[in-house]
Order: structure tokens, then C-alpha cells, then sequence
């Protein structure tokens, strides 16, 4: 007759069951570091994903708008050579930024403007901007880019379309009305104004229809197409 110890099987359950546990606990820990190490990397790819849309959204969007009325600067006598075929002699484009947008740097070395109309294209007529102080009118403005000591403004030496002394060659500036910092850069709640003048056989003249594009270094460009109506007075509504 076989005897057996009392206590043996319940031992070989009890080892048993701690292995189980331990093997269990090693299982449960794996798992958790997987599922941390998956979670880190979507975090990491949405994170991505959200800086790629952002700059998407900052690229394919402008931060500059039209700020009030386009307005020209009518030729109509015969003293500026407009007696028979009245002309446009500039023309002034509002802009500032857009609600919520960011600030834009308008100086030469990062923005172009192109000019386009009927006959004329040009990739970039822009000289650069003006920005000493605010100026309240185009008058005032177009006397200090024939002031400018710059070469960039030698298309306005002796140019005062106002009075109906045309540009040596189509050109364009931008001065600011509304100014909070007297630098290149335009910023939220300052005014500035584009301001395009024509030389004599590129003046715009009625039914003709003018655009300009402000393109800067980043974000998309702005672009303002009007038609000229028909010119009567000095200062044209453009609309």
C-alpha cells in the first residue's frame, strides 16, 4: 500500500499557479508598453498633421484685403496730354489685415507686385515701401517718393501725377496712412496704400481693365482687378 504525503498536490498548485501570475504580469506590461509606444507615435503623427494643415491653411490663405475704395487719378486736360483721350495717371489700392490674420513684411527684398492690364504686363514694378511716417494724402505720399534718396525710386524723380507729370516708367510704392510702427512690416490696425503710376504710353484710359497683385514671401497673394470707368474728373472711382 502506497502512501502519500498529505500537502504535496495543493504545493505543485500553488508553484503553479504563481508562474502563471508572473507569466501573466510580463504579458500585461508588454502590452502596456506597446500600446504606449502606439499611442506616442499617433500623438506624434496628429501633432504633424496639424502643423502641416496650419501652414497649409497660412499658404493657400491671404492676410491682406482691400480697405476701402480703388481710386484713380483722372487726366482730362491738355496739359497733361489728356485733352482729346482722357488717361489714368495712377491708381491708389487701400489694403490692410485681415481680421485675425498675421502681420505681412512689405519690404522690397520679399514682395513683388505685378501689374497687368489690357496691353501691359509686368512681373514686378514694386520699388519698395515708404515708411518714415503716416501720409494723409496721395499728394504728400507721391512727393515723397520723388523725395526718396533710393535708386529703387528714380522712376519718380521730378513725377507728380497729381499735376499730370507722369512716371519715367511704370513703377509702384506702398505708403502707410495708419501707422503704429514705422517699419516696412504691416501689421493689425495699420493702413497702408499700393499706389501703381503709369508712364505716358502706358496710361489706362476708359473700359480699360487694370489688376494689380501684391505677392509676399509668405501666404497667398493679394489680387485686385477693376475696369476703368469713364474719366471725367481728377480723382476716378474704381469701386
Amino acid at each position: 500500500m502506497k502512501l502519500q504525503r498529505k500537502g504535496t498536490r495543493h504545493a505543485h498548485r500553488g508553484v503553479i499557479g504563481v508562474e502563471s501570475a508572473i507569466v501573466m504580469i510580463a504579458f500585461v506590461i508588454v502590452a502596456a508598453a506597446l500600446a504606449f509606444v502606439v499611442l506616442n507615435m499617433g500623438f506624434t503623427t496628429s501633432q504633424k498633421a496639424k502643423t502641416t494643415i496650419i501652414a497649409g491653411l497660412g499658404e493657400s490663405s491671404s492676410s491682406m484685403q482691400v480697405a476701402g475704395k480703388v481710386i484713380g487719378v483722372g487726366c482730362t486736360t491738355s496739359a497733361g496730354g489728356c485733352s482729346s483721350t482722357p488717361y489714368l495717371n495712377a491708381t491708389a489700392y487701400p489694403i490692410k489685415i485681415t481680421s485675425g490674420g498675421d502681420a505681412v513684411d512689405l519690404s522690397a527684398a520679399t514682395t513683388a507686385v505685378r501689374y497687368l492690364s489690357n496691353a501691359i504686363e509686368y512681373d514686378d514694378v514694386y520699388a519698395g515701401p515708404i515708411t518714415a511716417t503716416e501720409y494723409r494724402s496721395l499728394t504728400s505720399a507721391l512727393d515723397q517718393a520723388d523725395a526718396e534718396s533710393s535708386s529703387d525710386f528714380d522712376d519718380f524723380n521730378n513725377a507728380q501725377p497729381m499735376t499730370g507729370s507722369v512716371v519715367a516708367n511704370t513703377a509702384a510704392f506702398i505708403y502707410w496712412s495708419v501707422q503704429t510702427t514705422a517699419n516696412a512690416v504691416l501689421d493689425q490696425g495699420e493702413h497702408a496704400v499700393l499706389v501703381v503710376a503709369f508712364e505716358d504710353g502706358e496710361r489706362p484710359t476708359s473700359l480699360d481693365t487694370v489688376r494689380v497683385e501684391i505677392i509676399p514671401a509668405t501666404g497667398a497673394s493679394l489680387s485686385v482687378e477693376r475696369q476703368v470707368p469713364t474719366i471725367t474728373t481728377s480723382v476716378v472711382d474704381l469701386g
